[in-house]
Formats: C-alpha cells, structure tokens, sequence
C-alpha cells in the first residue's frame, strides 16, 4: 500500500475492528501528496464522520486558523488520525482500534514521505513517545531518522480550556520558525521514544523542511 488513492479506497472498505460497524463514513485524511509536513490527530469527530474529511469541525476550524498563522493553507499539508473512523460518542480510541489502524498510517507515512510530522495530543504523541505527558515534550523537536517529530497540544484542547489558546497559537509559532530557520534538531533516545517508521539518520542533521 503506497499509494494514498489506493489507501483511501483500502481505509474507506476496512473492516479490521469494530468502529467499521458504527462509522457513516471512513475518515482516510486529505492534502497534498508532497506534503512536508504532516498533522495527526486522534480521530474523528461527528462532523468527519458525516463528511469523510478530517478536522471540518470546531477544532478544524481552529486548525486552518493555526495554519494561517504560520503562511500555510491546509492544501499544503497533509492531515489524518491515528483511527480512520470515529468512535462511537466521541470516546478515546482503544489499544487495539490503534493497532488495526496503525498499517495505514505508517503506508500514508511511507507514501508522503513528511519531513516533519504534528502529533495533535497524547494518542498520536503515544505512536513515537509512549508514556510521554503531551505537556511535557509539546513544541520540543525530536528527529527520528529522516523525520522530525513536533508534538503539539491538539487544536481542541482549546475548545474545552479557552486558556490553552494563546499557549497553542505560540507553539505553532515555533512550528513556522522550525520550518522556516532549521536548526539543528537532537535525535530520539531509545530511553524517550518508540521505533519510528523511518530509517536512522545522522544525529542533528539540518533539515531543509520547504
């Protein structure tokens, strides 16, 4: 599975757990397929299961207005979840949701070949740092081989903590500045991060993201 077509029509007839059976649409994800930098989330919301499209909802809006702040339209992007179909009443995905899921992440991953990817909140975070605090590590690079990690808190935090905004807009600054001045980024150790689906490269090597 290398091909993101190929992929949304896999992801959309998938039947491998149990949210197949609640789902009105399968939420694949969307953007450019030359995307350098790519935004996961959790999963989908009522609002992309009505739809198939990811972040349309509140928090999507929140997102394209991020996105705004740092010169970048969502069609230059490319966004997903880690579950492509909702969970019923919006609950947190189960482990093994994620795991049935996970194939077509790492091909979407494989197939667009991001040099940066956003962790949106803890589940995604959980991918590459498990039993990390998303508080923790949010807005801090880490490179893992040929890409680099950008933890951030997920746009709807600021839904349900009006405080969180402003600390969100400002660590989407230091995404752009990532983004536009590289600098050297320290790579993963085996003591904070899981395996990531990409090869090892040179430790703090310099990226050029655009």
């Amino acid at each position: 599975m290398t091909d993101l077509d190929s992929l949304a029509q896999a992801i959309n007839g998938c039947v491998d757990c149990g949210l197949a059976r609640s789902r009105t649409h399968a939420v694949p994800g969307e953007g450019s397929p030359q995307a350098r930098l790519m935004f996961i989330g959790e999963g989908p919301g009522f609002n992309e299961d009505q739809q198939g499209r990811p972040f349309i909802g509140p928090a999507g809006q929140f997102l394209d207005e991020l996105l705004a702040s740092i010169g970048l339209a969502r069609s230059e992007v490319f966004i997903t979840n880690m579950v492509k179909c909702r969970p019923p009443n919006n609950r947190d995905p189960f482990p093994g949701e994620m795991e049935a899921c996970s194939k077509y992440l790492d091909a979407q991953i494989e197939a667009i070949k991001p040099k940066v990817i956003v962790p949106l909140g803890r589940h995604a975070l959980a991918k590459w740092f498990p039993g990390e605090s998303i508080g923790k590590v949010r807005a801090k690079a880490r490179r893992f081989g040929d890409i680099t990690l950008f933890p951030l808190y997920h746009p709807a935090a600021a839904l349900h903590n009006g405080a969180l905004r402003s600390t969100i807009l400002d660590d989407f600054a230091k995404l752009g500045d990532l983004l536009r001045a590289p600098a050297p980024v320290p790579e993963a150790t085996s003591a904070e991060a899981a395996p990531a689906p990409a090869e090892s490269g040179p430790q703090s090597e310099q990226l050029s993201m655009f």
